[in-house]
């Protein structure tokens, strides 16, 4: 399954390029992903052109032609501008010296190659409610298969996900109770020990100060 299966009615082949673009991504090879969103932007390109007099090959050259053919209407405007930015990062990808394994802007290249492909389905079979209602499905991206959960359902188990994960508040367990209630009896046997301890000392030390003093007045009278 595929986000452009409704592609497949219009144009087979450009359904190919982009399916292998999602493919791509599927298999983490974002830099080939976007220069695949590239050329299915380029392939539109052409093809938005095709019944037209001007003979320009260049991808930069048609996407002029384009927009100056342009009636300058919101749709067009985004159409043009999410060509340009899959042009733009594909280049990237293609001229980088380094690998960058960007997989958020390789998203964004198929959310608008997704758009690109609902404006030129329009642009030849005319307004169609039911494509204009459909949405781009990140699940069927990763996937490849379609999901019957709605974004309601989808929300409110990320909801949930959210609450389990959470620290519980308020609660403490029967065992940290029972640790907190002992600590300050320890606390108080421990007093009563030592004071048990200094009194026993005080006691002696009075004992054998007796003694000696009875010794001493002992010894003068005998003396």
């Amino acid at each position: 399954m595929s986000n452009f299966e409704f592609l497949k009615k219009v144009d087979k082949d450009l359904y190919s390029i982009i399916y292998d673009a999602e493919k791509l991504y599927r298999d983490e090879y974002f830099e080939q992903c976007m220069t695949q969103t590239r050329r299915f932007a380029e392939v539109v390109t052409k093809n938005m052109l095709k019944n037209t007099s001007l003979q320009v090959t260049n991808f930069d050259e048609m996407l002029n032609c384009l927009k100056d053919k342009s009636k300058g209407n919101p749709r067009e405007k985004e159409f043009i501008d999410d060509l340009y930015f899959l042009k733009q990062n594909g280049n990237k990808s293609v001229h980088s010296k380094k690998v960058q394994q960007d997989g958020i802007v390789a998203l964004e290249c198929l959310q608008r190659a997704f758009e690109v492909a609902i404006n030129y389905f329009i642009s030849i079979n005319g307004e169609d409610k039911k494509i204009l209602g459909l949405s781009f499905d990140i699940d069927l991206l990763i996937t490849g298969k379609k999901s019957n959960k709605t974004l309601s359902d989808k929300y409110t188990a990320l909801k949930e996900e959210t609450k389990k994960a959470e620290p519980k508040k308020g609660k403490v367990s029967a065992k940290t109770n029972k640790e907190q209630i002992k600590q300050p009896v320890i606390k108080n046997i421990s007093n009563k020990k030592q004071e048990i301890s200094l009194f026993k000392k005080i006691f002696f030390a009075l004992i054998i100060s007796v003694i000696i003093l009875l010794a001493f007045m002992l010894y003068k009278q005998i003396g």
